[in-house]
């Protein structure tokens, strides 16, 4: 079996230069018959500033590690790379300018890019159709571009070390979803919207500044782990919150759609239709009301498992309207029943 410059052959498939102090890469003295073979290639550990541009003839290749040099861009070349699958860049100087254009032409199922220093999220890496898993943890990401909902097969995210302020209500419509780690953050709430992730198993929200969550979340019936420690959760139950009457515009809206009053498209003009497609319905049962932009807001505690108590938003149509579980609206001990999150369900929640 050839190898190169001490490089060290684990099979006729891989290739591992790594923790050579590699500077450049030069295959000159490889056979075609070797290069064409090799599926899996390490460089990481070296002292590599651009990705050698050679790396393209290995027309095979399916994992790439260049983890750990000091790569500052990565070669055109990689776009060559048609079969690619895997690539791993971490703790390296790459940023959202270090990618070539084509970049999301790749057939990459797994992307790591931990430990650079990007600002944004390259909207190069959202038009990767086929990634399962993209981490950007241990960035300077301020924030997740709306694109991030073009990602469909997406399985994992990880975001976490960054300064993202906000979650882009966009990354609901990732269907595949089960793993979403945005711990270590700036995040100030959790959008409501989240509750249309039916896949996810895991959320890490934990050392961020998280005061309550949706009351959604408790749709999420595959949610297994849900970490929070580090957050300042309020403590007490708040009453009530800020409450702007509805618009007239929000009267009729309520009107057509609590008494079922028919409509038809060609009765209506587009954003009428729109705008009543919007109609949130309230979560107290006794009531049949609905909301659109004018709610009360109020913070509940519920018991999950029967040992945390976690503080939900709630949004009522009304301040007449009763929270579905006030059975004394005065009191700081409010919680919602215990079994609303079944022990086997929700099996880990972190909070301390």
């Amino acid at each position: 079996m050839e190898t190169h410059d001490g490089a060290a052959a684990a099979g006729d498939s891989v290739l591992d230069f790594s923790r050579l102090s590699l500077t450049t890469l030069s295959l000159d003295s490889m056979s075609d018959e070797r290069k064409r073979d090799t599926r899996q290639l390490y460089l990481n550990y070296n002292r590599l500033n651009l990705l050698p541009s050679s790396v393209s003839v290995f027309c095979n290749l399916e994992f790439l590690d260049i983890s750990n040099n000091g790569l500052t861009a990565i070669c055109e070349g990689i776009t060559r790379l048609g079969k690619l699958k895997t690539l791993l860049a971490k703790n390296n100087r790459l940023d959202e300018f270090s990618l070539p254009k084509e970049f999301g032409s790749l057939q990459l199922e797994v992307l790591n890019f931990s430990g650079n220093r990007f600002e944004e999220i390259p909207l190069q890496c959202t038009k990767l159709r086929r990634l399962q898993s993209l981490s950007l943890g241990g960035n300077r990401l301020k924030s997740i571009p709306a694109e991030i909902e073009d990602l469909t097969s997406l399985e994992l995210l990880y975001l976490g070390g960054n300064l993202i302020s906000a979650i882009p209500p966009e990354v609901a419509n990732l269907p595949y979803l089960s793993y979403l780690v945005l711990c270590d953050n700036r995040i100030q709430s959790v959008p409501p919207q989240l509750t249309r992730l039916h896949s996810l198993r895991s959320l890490s929200l934990h050392n961020n500044l998280l005061t309550y969550l949706p009351r959604e979340i408790l749709s999420l019936v595959h949610l297994q782990e849900l970490s929070l420690r580090g957050n300042p959760l309020v403590v007490r139950f708040v009453k009530e919150m800020t409450y702007d009457p509805p618009s007239l515009l929000e009267l009729a809206g309520r009107t057509i759609k609590s008494r079922n009053i028919p409509y038809y498209p060609r009765d209506l003009p587009s954003n009428l239709l729109l705008y009543l497609d919007l109609a949130s319905k309230c979560p107290n049962p006794k009531c049949a009301g609905v909301y659109f932009d004018s709610c009360v807001r109020q913070i509940k505690f519920v018991d999950f498992c029967g040992k945390y108590r976690l503080p939900l938003m709630h949004y009522l149509c009304s301040p007449e309207c009763t929270s579905p579980c006030s059975s004394n609206p005065q009191s700081d001990a409010e919680s919602e029943d215990e079994s609303s999150v079944p022990a086997d369900r929700l099996q880990r929640v972190l909070l301390g």
